[in-house]
């Protein structure tokens, strides 16, 4: 097993994270304070998910790898909400997404990896459970 901060998917997400903070500065101060505080809070979450996930038994795994993908789905959203609010522009929007498209592509990766060399008996159920969250509750309310 690799340590964490030699993970790809966890470098990748750190450079995100330094890129969002430096973009921060250069918002409003009403969206740095809410927008921006919930997206570096989402990928500092997505980052302690990978840290979770590489140091966890195969058996919970697909679990928090599903919960980091959750997390980048969120911060998915936030990205293109400060875009057309006109709070990060467009070259920064792009370089973003690209590398959070690059962190969702590694943790597919990771979690089709980690279910292809669980046993039968332990995927019976786990295709598709989401391990709570935001996509949870609205499962549970839809």
């Amino acid at each position: 097993m690799a340590t964490y901060d030699n993970l790809p998917v966890y470098k990748q997400t750190y450079d995100l994270l330094l890129q969002l903070y430096q973009l921060s500065q250069n918002m409003e101060r009403d969206y740095r304070y809410t927008i921006g505080e919930n997206l570096k809070k989402e990928l500092i979450t997505l980052i302690a998910n990978v840290y979770r996930a590489n140091s966890r038994e195969d058996k919970d795994k697909c679990f928090i790898i599903q919960s980091a993908r959750e997390n980048a789905e969120v911060i998915r959203l936030l990205l293109r909400l400060l875009q057309d609010l006109k709070q990060i522009g467009l070259k920064e929007f792009i370089a973003a997404n690209e590398k959070l498209e690059s962190v969702s592509k590694q943790l597919a990766a990771w979690k089709n990896s980690v279910f292809r060399n669980k046993p039968k008996n332990e995927k019976k159920g786990l295709e598709g459970q989401s391990p709570g969250g935001l996509f949870a509750f609205q499962e549970s309310v839809g």
